[in-house]
């Protein structure tokens, strides 16, 4: 294949499609660059990504504009009838089907107008009002959920990398050890046993590696169920782990998902509303112009229609009823769901508290207990006193404290964002 370069002052040629490389090579290139780096994402940025990006929020944002466009109808007149007729036609005897014959023989073309009391009309007004704040509530319900789903998948991904590291470091510490485990027993210098139980040990961290890979990916996977990307790194520094239980308990009454039931019930009380308006009667209006043979003259007809609801018993009393227990029914659940939601935040915050002792506890005594035989068992291995496998199982120790820091780090501030960003204010 060649292909002329374009040269300035050269006459213009048409310019040729530009060519497709074969799927096959393209996948040849693909592998041949190595695999697709992962794109680090800070906390603040998956957050936003979660809100940008999830398709919840973007039902949710299609409910608001369904409800805002049904809102700009309602309370609205009925649209208006048009009537044609034909009317006293004669079909039997001498003047049958003549239309000059009979003087009330007339073509008749008339409007009607339904009028539905104003009581209606306003009960229906405010429906759609609460039909556009309760879809807002719902979003902002939703919104939070998105973001406590988003933030905790963060974290999760944070550590599982973080612990992933620490590991693959202390693996890379105790492969000399092993190694020289195995060479002494070969030699002669150290007991046979030696090297069965440097590899059980190696064994154990090899497990554990493949559990916190398979974390990894795991969390990866929900992150990306929120941020749209499938290969994302958690990156920047892990949101605080404190934060102010006074002030949580202080927004719980401004909870998303109460104020969508909040919503939910002026709903129910606006259908009370409408079908007690039900009651009323309701006026139409008719003027209708009645054409007739010339010889007679034409005539105008107005007229008042007026509904009359006096079979409430059997007819309107049982709606309302209906409506005044849906009503109930709504204002028993927002109440269960606020009973439900204290419950949450004191059991969050009791196993965070119970979290953060074990946290700090790892931090202050077992770690630190495990630094100390590990650097021990090293100097008693360097005067002699202490072999490879004392060694060995002393820095294991330290990583397993190392380890199970990193564990209760996570797990504690998993509670913390979960208890900040599910009970916290969205601000």
């Amino acid at each position: 294949m060649s292909w002329t370069p374009f040269r300035a002052g050269a006459p213009s040629r048409r310019r040729a499609a530009p060519r497709r490389l074969p799927a096959g090579l393209c996948l040849a290139v693909t592998l041949a660059a190595g695999p697709v780096e992962a794109a680090p994402v800070t906390f603040a940025a998956a957050l936003k990504l979660a809100e940008d990006q999830a398709p919840e929020l973007q039902a949710g944002a299609l409910q608001v504009e369904a409800a805002r466009s049904a809102a700009r109808a309602a309370g609205a007149l009925p649209d208006p009838k048009l009537q044609m007729s034909l009317e006293n036609l004669p079909i039997s005897g001498p003047d049958a089907g003549r239309l000059d014959a009979e003087a009330m023989t007339m073509a008749r073309v008339g409007l009607m107008q339904e009028l539905p009391n104003g009581a209606k009309r306003r009960a229906e007004r405010d429906r759609a009002g609460i039909d556009v704040a309760a879809a807002q509530a719902d979003r902002r319900a939703v919104s939070r959920d998105v973001r406590v789903a988003a933030a905790g998948a963060w974290i999760d991904l944070y550590y599982a990398q973080r612990r992933l590291r620490a590991l693959d470091e202390a693996v890379s510490t105790l492969t000399p050890l092993w190694d020289a485990a195995f060479a002494g027993v070969a030699s002669g210098a150290s007991r046979p046993a030696a090297a069965p139980e440097a590899q059980r040990l190696r064994a154990d961290l090899e497990d554990r590696r493949s559990e916190l890979v398979a974390e990894v990916a795991s969390a990866r996977a929900r992150l990306a169920r929120w941020t749209g990307d499938p290969q994302v790194e958690a990156a920047g520094a892990a949101p605080p782990l404190e934060f102010d239980a006074a002030a949580l308990r202080a927004e719980l009454e401004r909870h998303p998902s109460l104020a969508a039931l909040d919503a939910a019930t002026r709903q129910a009380g606006a259908e009370v509303a409408l079908a007690r308006a039900g009651k009323r009667p309701d006026l139409g209006l008719e003027l209708a112009y009645q054409r007739r043979d010339p010889m007679f003259g034409d005539m105008v007809s107005v007229g008042v229609t007026v509904s009359l609801p006096i079979f409430a018993k059997t007819r309107q009393d049982p709606i309302i009823a209906a409506r005044v227990a849906t009503a109930g029914q709504a204002r028993a659940r927002r109440e269960a769901a606020g009973r439900a939601l204290t419950s949450e935040l004191e059991q969050g915050l009791a196993d965070y508290a119970m979290r953060r002792e074990q946290w700090l506890r790892a931090r202050d005594t077992l770690l630190p207990l495990a630094r100390t035989r590990a650097d021990l068992e090293t100097a008693s291995y360097g005067a002699g006193r202490a072999g490879v496998v004392e060694v060995t199982e002393a820095l294991t120790g330290r990583a397993d404290a190392q380890l199970t820091l990193l564990e209760r780090e996570a797990a504690l501030a998993r509670a913390a964002v979960r208890l900040t960003h599910a009970f916290g204010s969205d601000q």
